[in-house]
């Protein structure tokens, strides 16, 4: 905790080198305090098996703190839990489905329109990219275009409410950080003490905007293929049903998970892709020839169905991930007691969990020379993958049911950037990256500046 407090590292690789010394030591799990909380770790990888599949219904809780009462916006599929979560989440899958998406992918492809603008104007002034700042600006534009329907123009106006609002919410101060690790370890304390994790003008803003979208979609019978249209039909169909709806403050958090899953866990994802891209320029150039490849088959056009012949590309995201994967540690909660596996040791309901995904993926056993970016790891030839040893959207029943959209998001990014434009590192970029000890997700702390280049045809 002194290194946190410090300022020196964040949360989750103070939990990888928790991970990496107790191995060392030949323990095949451990624990560790979050404040007075102990949390439970397995180190074993088929301890980590059990607790995410195997047993998963006793771990089926992640055991995130929300507060539905004082701060509705965090009732929300990832965060709640029991049967409340079984509900949400048989009503929200099929959001995600082939189908689903592909509808909403020419809305996705307009949003690189104003991409390839910015990229180009800084191409022709020699001008280098914060390539965290522009993929935020793309990524705000994704989710608010694709979720709420709504044109965000982030590129021609950087102070707009969605990406003002979308920063709020994951830049936070060391207090913030604190009592964010405080309610976690203490869920029914802080919500005794009415403790919000959204900023008050921040849950103000979405509620705001989606009671807006929802007057105006029912009054005039506007109609979008987007996430927020899903959820209205939904609403209307539990009414016909005569089943009990979907509440306002429901189909707010629903909503606002959407902007939160897809903002700064895909732009931080996808900053890390492309900065390896622009460091092994080898790798860069073999992912933009696959491209080409691809889209001469598909008559140079970028489809939904065009992204599934993209093999190479799939391999360096996947190593990409396993570098850097957004959320570092995976949190489980027991339901019931719970006799871990080989071991006389109980677990007693409500214990709390912490699964050390980042060392775990970063693991020499699993990934020899593990700090190396690898995209052959993952090729058909090589990959003999361990399962569960690479989870980056999680696993189990609480995988990250935004999965598709996130990978979907990417590698039509990187269709849309590779045909035409060329990455290198600029000479200002601090090297080696470090991690930003005061964000919620796996982000740079400092900026990474890349060059731009056009590629002529």
């Amino acid at each position: 905790m002194e290194d946190f407090l410090k300022g020196r590292t964040s949360v989750g690789f103070q939990i990888k080198e928790q991970y990496k010394e107790l191995k060392s030591q030949g323990h095949k799990h451990g624990g560790l305090f979050n404040f007075m909380t102990p949390f439970y770790m397995p180190i074993d990888l088929e301890l980590v098996r059990d607790i995410l599949a195997k047993s998963s219904k006793t771990f089926i809780d992640r055991g995130v703190y929300y507060n539905e009462r004082d701060d509705p916006l965090s009732a929300h599929l990832f965060n709640v839990d029991g049967e409340k979560w079984k509900r949400l989440r048989k009503y929200l899958s099929p959001t995600f489905t082939s189908g689903k998406l592909k509808t909403m992918f020419g809305t996705l492809l307009q949003c690189t329109d104003p991409l390839i603008e910015t990229l180009s104007e800084l191409a022709d002034n020699n001008t280098p990219m914060d390539l965290k700042e522009v993929l935020a600006r793309f990524s705000t534009d994704v989710i608010g275009s694709c979720a709420f329907g709504l044109e965000c123009n982030s590129f021609k106006s950087p102070d707009a409410e969605f990406r003002k609002y979308g920063r709020k919410l994951f830049e936070k101060n060391l207090w913030e950080m604190l009592q964010l690790l405080f309610v976690v370890s203490n869920p029914d304390l802080g919500r005794f003490l009415k403790i919000v994790t959204t900023p008050k003008d921040t849950a103000e803003f979405f509620m705001k905007v989606i009671k807006e979208t929802i007057n105006y979609r029912e009054s005039t019978n506007y109609y979008r293929k987007d996430m927020f249209q899903l959820l209205i039909e939904l609403k209307n169909k539990q009414l016909e049903e005569n089943k009990t709806p979907l509440t306002l403050d429901e189909i707010a958090a629903q909503a606002f998970v959407f902007f939160v899953g897809g903002f700064e866990t895909t732009s931080s994802a996808t900053t890390f892709l492309l900065f390896q891209l622009a460091s092994h320029q080898d790798i860069q150039q073999k992912v933009r020839d696959e491209i080409n490849v691809v889209l001469k088959k598909h008559n140079g056009k970028i489809t939904y169905d065009s992204l599934a012949d993209l093999k190479y590309t799939v391999q360096v995201l996947d190593e990409s991930l396993r570098l850097f994967p957004p959320v570092t540690q995976l949190l489980r909660k027991c339901t019931e007691d719970y006799k871990i596996p080989g071991t006389d040791i109980v677990l007693q309901k409500g214990s709390q969990v912490f699964i050390p995904l980042l060392g775990i993926q970063t693991d020499p056993e699993y990934f020899p020379e593990p700090e190396k970016f690898d995209p052959e790891r993952f090729s058909v030839e090589n990959k003999n993958i361990r399962h569960f040893t690479h989870i980056p959207f999680g696993e189990g029943p609480r995988m990250c049911i935004g999965n598709r959209f996130a990978l979907m998001q990417i590698k039509a990014l990187l269709m849309v950037v590779l045909r035409n434009f060329k990455f290198s590192v600029n000479k200002n970029t601090q090297i080696p990256i470090k991690a930003d000890p005061l964000s919620i997700v796996y982000c740079p702390q400092s900026t990474l500046w890349l060059d731009v280049k056009k590629i002529v045809s």
